[in-house]
């Protein structure tokens, strides 16, 4: 595995059903876990505060915007090197942070995505539709393809982390890191395929597919007209996606 100081952070909101497994899971890796509980009304605080993890709460809801920036604030301040990233719904399997994380040891200064492509018919048919076009907006503002940019399973190093202060909030933000730590930063992305894992007994998703890609897609258009170039990022960007070669654990 990497030699990189890294934590796993688990934003959540109202997920009592699945929170303890999906936390449990986080730490069987041996790993420091961070959890953001985003002004949960159910039992989430109380179960994730059994556990030995650090717990920080927002009093109200915030949006996932801002639960990710609470938690990149924890790690930076506790000296993270990177952060892997994890739903809280029980979506993301713990077993495959190993994989992300010899990936990034791999591909230094990357943030890696954990890209649902296998399985895909899985996914609800209208949040496939959402991801595909999230997918062709945002690698068309980053000018590079990138696969599944809708994923919320992500290995960050610290150069992205650093990026805390963008001014984008819900969905909006993990979309807004992509493009500034491309642009701005000159990191590269590589995905990690995984599975797409949408069996029932999950809620259902915070993502709202119209109302959340109508602002992810306004935030993108105002980057791709800032960065310029726009035909030139519109030809880089229909390149195939990279993907890690080897994704198993080094």
């Amino acid at each position: 595995m990497s030699t990189a100081r890294w934590c796993v952070l688990i934003p959540c909101l109202d997920e009592e059903r699945a929170i303890r497994g999906v936390v449990e899971s986080a730490l069987a890796l041996g790993a420091p876990v961070i959890v953001v509980d985003d002004g949960s009304t159910d039992r989430t605080p109380e179960i994730v505060a059994a556990l030995p993890v650090t717990l920080l709460r927002h009093p109200e809801r915030c949006g996932k915007g801002e639960a990710l920036r609470t938690g990149f604030r924890e790690a930076l301040k506790r000296g993270y090197d990177a952060v892997v990233t994890m739903d809280g719904d029980g979506q993301h399997s713990a077993a495959d942070v190993p994989r992300l994380v010899a990936a990034a040891q791999r591909y230094p200064e990357h943030i890696v995505i954990g890209a649902r492509l296998l399985d895909r018919e899985r996914q609800p048919k209208s949040r496939r539709r959402a991801n595909a076009v999230a997918d062709w907006g945002i690698s068309w503002a980053c000018a590079r393809p990138i696969a599944d940019t809708q994923s919320g399973q992500r290995y960050y190093p610290r150069a992205a982390l650093e990026l805390v202060d963008l001014p984008a909030e819900g969905f909006v933000f993990e979309a807004a890191i992509l493009i500034a730590a491309t642009r701005a930063r000159g990191l590269g992305v590589v995905s990690v395929p995984i599975a797409s894992r949408y069996a029932g007994g999950l809620r259902s998703s915070h993502f709202r597919p119209i109302r959340d890609v109508t602002r992810i897609t306004a935030y993108t258009i105002g980057q791709v007209i800032r960065y310029g170039d726009v035909w030139a990022s519109y030809r880089r960007s229909r390149a195939a996606a990279p993907l890690c070669a080897d994704p198993r654990p080094a």
